[in-house]
């Protein structure tokens, strides 16, 4: 028997949002068949809490691709490419780090990429405590490093964060607004 690779990726930006390994039979396509109505993503906030990320189904793809196993343990450093044809393409990308650039205050985030982008980068990204989501959606223009997204928090409330920017690695981690 072979071992097929599957991932469910955010559709909007390429993403990998979770990958599975699978012996004999392919995965299905259909996201809600993997995930059911939402992706729910996991963050721990501290002292007993935890933020619940839902990923929408309908903001999901999923995708058979060549084996990477990396993508089992790290699936937000991978990305899927869609050729011409819009079809993934089944080679995963290995998306840059990035490690600061997140400033999350009572009105708005900053996403400040450490390289400007080649094109126009799709940025989706999620905010939640332990009882609300936030979904932020937005874009930084080609050649910019920059966006500045809307969003209405408790200064000094610690949220989880799932921050995805088309063409770097997603990341997901506590912030405390400022």
């Amino acid at each position: 028997m072979t071992m097929a690779l599957s991932v469910v990726y955010a559709d909007r930006t390429g993403h990998v949002l979770g990958a599975l390994a699978l012996t004999g039979a392919s995965a299905p396509t259909d996201v809600a068949a993997l995930v059911g109505p939402e992706l729910p993503i996991r963050v721990s906030l501290g002292a007993n809490r935890t933020a619940i990320l839902p990923v929408d189904a309908r903001e999901l793809a999923a995708a058979a691709v060549d084996d990477e196993p990396g993508a089992l343990a790290e699936p937000l450093a991978f990305g899927v490419e869609r050729g011409s044809d819009k079809e993934p393409k089944p080679t995963l990308l290995s998306l840059p780090q990035w490690t600061d650039g997140l400033a999350l205050k009572p009105d708005d985030l900053t996403i400040t990429l450490p390289l400007p982008t080649t094109a126009s980068a799709p940025v989706v990204v999620l905010v939640a405590d332990d009882q609300d989501t936030h979904v932020l959606v937005g874009e930084i223009p080609g050649g910019r490093t920059q966006v500045k997204l809307p969003v209405a928090l408790t200064a000094g409330t610690t949220y989880g964060l799932l921050v995805l920017v088309a063409g770097w690695a997603g990341r997901l981690e506590r912030v405390k607004v400022a």
